[in-house]
């Protein structure tokens, strides 16, 4: 019997949910860049199809953007919700399949072999487009589903289900078991995931540009030219053949955010305050994950693109956002002690995570000191519980509140 196997991608997943927490701003605007506000010099996280048509693409730099759609709305990633937002999606998928597995944020691989009866032998085609409406009808997100009896031939499909610049996709696109090469066949070469830019360039000095020019090339001759391991690789994959196995994965092994600053910024005090944000912000998707960390990690990169980190891995893993800023400030300032320099971006990354349904364990330092309390606990919670009601900003640190008049 062939295996079941779909990919879901929701579609430009940063774009819908920065529109849906600014409805004023990016919801009421066609062409939407997401990555950072105008003039700052991050990247390109999302874009709307309507700005893609401009040529705007992701890991582009928003400078770049800027010139290519300069009546685009610029908005900032919303990390926290579309975390959330991909969580939502996670569980409505786990409804209709037993194995789910997260490729990215926004990519979730289902594996449905020994499904047919549940759902009464329907064609694959019909329980995607099921599973489509009840996410979108749940969670406001729409998806492209892509469906086959393999992973490389459901993430091939979901390409072609997914909207276009030049017009809207089907939303479902299945390829029947049998078809599998004949469907590859019709593809660039640069299409199959795993062809990087350095082998499509190699491929297409030897006129190889559609995976049909390269068909007649038996398994010994892509040997010889690409190496044994390449070689064999692209043979199968341009056949079709890949592997069907979806594994669900439970957690993720790390949570971290960063930020690029418009301009270089040297002042402790500044880096200080942007650090308080970022930590505040790592909890709150640390503990929605229902999650606990031991690492702690620093991340800069300094005016010349120097990527300095500093990490410390405690014995008792945490929550709250105090601990965490305690090891967070103190690792800075080694950084800042060791090479004192302008600074254009700054990270927190946590690790080494464990379930926060474990045992309740509350550490201390070696001077004595609590690490985390359980009042510190509370807090986080009562916290988290304001802003899951009011928004995020209804309650923040201290040092994030401007003083009236500024």
């Amino acid at each position: 019997m062939s295996h079941r196997v779909l990919l879901a991608d929701c579609d430009a997943m940063f774009c819908a949910v920065a529109r849906m927490v600014d409805p004023e701003g990016a919801g009421s605007a066609p062409l939407l860049i997401v990555g950072g506000r105008r003039g700052s010099r991050g990247v390109v996280c999302s874009a709307s199809y309507e700005a893609r048509a401009f040529g705007v693409r992701s890991a582009m730099p928003i400078a770049q953007a800027e010139r290519l759609c300069p009546d685009a709305f610029f908005a900032p990633v919303p990390r926290g919700e579309c975390s959330r937002k991909s969580k939502e999606v996670r569980r409505v998928l786990m409804e209709w399949s037993p194995i789910v597995e997260p490729a990215s944020i926004d990519e979730f691989y289902l594996g449905l072999d020994g499904t047919e009866a549940l759902y009464r032998h329907e064609p694959l085609h019909d329980t995607a487009r099921r599973i489509r409406h009840d996410v979108q009808e749940r969670t406001g997100l729409t998806l492209s589903i892509g469906g086959g009896t393999n992973r490389l031939i459901a993430k091939l499909a979901v390409e072609v289900a997914k909207p276009r610049i030049d017009g809207p996709g089907q939303g479902v696109h299945i390829v029947p078991a049998g078809e599998e090469a004949a469907f590859v066949a019709g593809l660039d070469l640069k299409a199959i995931p795993g062809v990087g830019p350095r082998l499509a360039e190699e491929l297409r000095c030897k006129g190889l540009v559609r995976v049909a020019d390269a068909l007649g090339i038996d398994r010994e001759g892509l040997r010889s030219w690409l190496g044994p391991r390449t070689g064999d690789w692209l043979y199968d994959r341009m056949r079709g053949v890949a592997s069907a196995n979806v594994v669900g994965r439970s957690e993720p092994k790390s949570v971290s955010h960063e930020t690029t600053f418009d301009a270089d910024i040297d002042s402790d005090d500044d880096l200080g305050t942007i650090l308080v944000r970022l930590t505040a912000a790592v909890c709150r998707d640390l503990r929605h994950s229902g999650l606990r960390a031991r690492t702690i990690t620093l991340k800069l990169r300094d005016h010349d693109f120097r990527t300095r980190n500093a990490s410390r891995t405690i014995p008792v893993p945490v929550s709250s956002d105090r601990p965490i800023l305690a090891i967070a400030q103190d690792l800075l300032r080694k950084l800042r002690v060791a090479r004192r320099v302008p600074v254009r971006l700054l990270g927190v990354g946590l690790s080494h995570l464990t379930s926060a349904d474990g045992p309740e364990q509350l550490g201390f330092f070696e001077e004595g000191g609590a690490l985390e309390t359980d009042r510190d606990r509370r807090l986080a919670e009562t916290v988290d519980q304001i802003q899951n009601r009011f928004g995020s900003q209804s309650i923040r640190p201290g040092r994030l509140v401007k003083p009236s008049g500024e």
